[in-house]
């Protein structure tokens, strides 16, 4: 037998040597000593090392199993199918932080309508209709709109930017490079935030939305520092494309296309939607009838008409003859004689359709097909993407 006692003058190592000694010892059964072998079988050590751990490991899993059975929450599989016929966008439009949340939402409480998620459009909200047992309204698509048209031939720079190309950045530099406080900068930052490729940069510095993609998510809305970007339903295309809060003369200086708070949309439209407050002239989509009277009226051309086809009124058997269309048309397109039928100078028509709300007997015809609108105007935004 060997005996080995700790001298307590060693050093530090000397005492570390001897505690992995004695360690050794005990697993192999001997108390103070050990006998010297010129082999040490370690076969059961490892075979009740790994009983062991064995054994651990299942009290273990059956605690975390217990556990897990104890405190589980209950899913409800509504929600994973609601998920699943989602955008997966996770775009924040419908009010949610994320589509899971969006989803548990839409069907725990009832008061959360079904069509909230925008970029999954008319067939998602019949799905999770269907899903949740509510009733999917129908609603208007909506889309971005660019409230800017000071692109880069037709607005000036006050300096020479030469930082990150991003506007969240430029604008960290005495709020942008732009002369207009309000206006685009056009660094993009826009285009690499939406998640469905509906906007891209064109050739005059300015973002061009493609309304076949865009589906309202509000993402470039947010990223926005200077709040150019809108997002507005898409049945009002006419806009004040401006931002600008700077008086008229200095508005000019800025930009070519700029409003100036001249009032003439104010006096022109018969529905009292544009008002002009602070410099800035804007049009309430809740009044505008989008009969585009202010569009013709607008001296620095700010205000934008995105209706690519504006429907002609025609008037129909049901005239009586009252004459109240040749009173309020603003361009004296009607015309007849009292109690007989009247007829519309096709050439003269704007296709504002304030005839057509005034008829007493809806006499008058001005209505178009909306598919067909939008088709147009999808049409239109391609060809200048395409050209962009």
């Amino acid at each position: 037998m060997m005996f080995i006692r700790l001298n307590r003058k060693k050093t530090g190592l000397a005492a570390v040597f001897f505690i992995l000694l004695l360690a050794t010892a005990a697993l192999a059964g001997v108390g103070g000593g050990i006998e010297a072998k010129e082999k040490v079988d370690i076969v059961p050590l490892v075979k009740w090392t790994l009983v062991f751990l064995a054994g651990l490991g299942t009290v273990f899993g059956a605690g975390l199993a217990i556990a897990a059975k104890r405190f589980a929450v209950q899913v409800d599989p509504r929600v994973e199918k609601v998920l699943d016929v989602l955008a997966h966008a996770h775009c924040g439009a419908c009010g949610y932080a994320g589509c899971e949340q969006y989803a548990e939402a839409v069907v725990k409480n009832a008061d959360v309508a079904p069509n909230l998620c925008t970029p999954a459009g008319a067939k998602g909200a019949e799905a999770v209709a269907l899903i949740t047992g509510k009733k999917a309204d129908l609603r208007e698509p909506i889309f971005a709109r660019i409230m800017c048209q000071g692109s880069i031939s037709r607005s000036r720079k006050k300096f020479i930017y030469e930082g990150v190309i991003d506007c969240r950045a430029a604008v960290l530099a005495g709020g942008g490079d732009k002369s207009c406080a309000n206006g685009c900068l056009g660094y993009g930052t826009c285009t690499r935030v939406c998640p469905f490729d509906a906007l891209h940069m064109g050739n005059e510095g300015l973002p061009v939305v493609d309304i076949t993609k865009c589906t309202g998510c509000r993402k470039c809305e947010q990223s926005c520092p200077k709040k150019v970007i809108e997002v507005l339903p898409a049945s009002k295309m006419v806009l004040v494309a401006c931002h600008s809060r700077d008086k008229g003369g200095e508005t000019r200086k800025n930009c070519d296309l700029g409003c100036i708070a001249c009032g003439a949309c104010v006096k022109v439209c018969p529905f009292d939607a544009p008002s002009v407050q602070n410099n800035f002239s804007r049009i309430d989509t809740g009044k505008c009838k989008v009969c585009g009277l202010c569009v013709a009226k607008c001296p620095t051309k700010a205000i934008v008409d995105l209706l690519p086809l504006r429907p002609k009124a025609f008037i129909t058997d049901k005239c009586i003859g009252c004459q109240i269309c040749t009173k309020v048309c603003p361009v004296d397109a009607p015309a007849g004689e009292q109690k007989k039928k009247h007829e519309i100078n096709q050439e003269k028509c704007i296709g504002c359709g304030i005839c057509t709300a005034k008829c007493p007997t809806q006499a008058i015809d001005g209505t178009f097909n909306a598919q067909e609108v939008f088709a147009a105007a999808a049409a239109k935004k391609a060809k200048q993407i395409a050209a962009a």
